[in-house]
């Protein structure tokens, strides 16, 4: 056999071989940067649309509307997508923050349920996509807390002093206090402020500390007996303990969008409107949905749902229920009333 042929016909394929390595199999990955909040994604959904894209996708998380702004606002820059609630998307947008979307790259847009649109406060999806519509409620231990109404003023048990947690989230945790006062949690009347901030300044001393995180294995745990939170956060604690029952205040609570926006100066601005409309397939926000025990508001996605989602009323939340929700609002600069009344509770003895 002719070696020199056969030399040949190898350099041939190993040259071969590396114009191909350079031009398609060695190209770099785009990668996607999420800022989201944990827990709040299945994996898997991300593992698909990283296979189905040829992309990385690498998350960050944050536990606070307030977190998440700060850092942005410092200066924090590299986010593909970021996932705030809606009275903060209507702040990052004043701020210039956000980018326009390109509703031409967003076909599945119209698998969205319009009423979620009231709740993201942007009606024509021009900055912000709904990504899930979520409510905070009260859990507790059934067969640890007796005599349970359901309403705000369980924080005021000392019985359960020391064993209870509220949200360490400034709109939140004084909406609690307003709606148990009959106020509205967009209210810049600053008597009902000062009043809202006594009732918590005295719910406070009942409390072991505010908490974003650690209140869902602490109650799940039994560290915990009665805690605030987010009910998707609540219903995720629930399936691993079903001692754990949950309620929605009879006063009122509040119940926001978290929505999927572009912040400024992304690097990968057609990817990002790639993931959301990837989000918002039917299967996919299905998916999710029982997953995050969220509600991904995608009317086509409703029938997808199993069965005991169909039917829990913390996943899809009786209209009798909703009239006493009311959603949080930018109020503009009178936020720094908010802040003011935050500091003075956490300040508080």
């Amino acid at each position: 056999m002719d070696m020199h042929k056969i030399n040949v016909k190898f350099v041939f394929m190993l040259s071969f071989a590396s114009i191909l390595l350079m031009s398609g199999c060695g190209k770099k990955q785009e990668v996607l940067h999420l800022y989201n909040w944990a827990d709040y994604v299945k994996p898997e959904l991300i593992a698909q649309f990283e296979q189905e894209n040829n992309c990385k996708v690498i998350l960050d998380t944050f536990d606070s509307n307030e977190n998440m702004y700060a850092k942005l606002k410092a200066g924090a820059t590299g986010y593909d997508l970021a996932f705030p609630s809606s009275y903060m998307v209507q702040i990052m947008k004043e701020q210039g923050m956000l980018e326009m979307l390109r509703h031409d790259w967003l076909p599945n847009l119209i698998h969205l349920d319009p009423t979620s649109l009231n709740v993201s406060l942007d009606p024509e999806v021009k900055i912000a996509v709904p990504y899930t519509v979520s409510y905070t409620g009260v859990a507790y231990l059934k067969s640890k807390v007796s005599n349970v109404v359901k309403s705000w003023s369980m924080f005021d048990r000392q019985d359960l002093e020391g064993r209870m947690t509220m949200l360490n989230d400034m709109r939140e945790t004084i909406a609690a206090g307003l709606r148990f006062l009959g106020y509205s949690s967009n209210t810049t009347n600053e008597q009902e402020l000062a009043a809202a901030r006594d009732v918590i300044v005295r719910w406070k001393k009942n409390l072991a500390k505010f908490e974003n995180e650690q209140y869902k294995p602490g109650l799940a745990s039994g560290e915990f007996l009665l805690v605030h939170g987010y009910v998707g956060d609540l219903l995720q604690i629930q399936a691993e303990n079903p001692d754990i029952a949950i309620f929605f205040p009879k006063e009122g609570f509040v119940t926001t969008c978290d929505c999927m926006v572009i912040p400024k100066g992304a690097k990968s601005i057609e990817l990002a409107h790639k993931y959301i409309n990837f989000m918002l397939d039917p299967k996919v926000a299905a998916e999710n949905t029982g997953f995050t025990q969220y509600l991904c508001p995608n009317k086509d996605s409703y029938a997808l749902l199993d069965e005991a989602s169909q039917k829990n009323p913390a996943i899809i939340v009786p209209e009798e229920i909703k009239t006493v929700a009311e959603v949080n609002l930018d109020l503009g600069e009178n936020n720094a009333k908010y802040v003011k009344v935050w500091d003075e509770i956490k300040s508080a003895e």
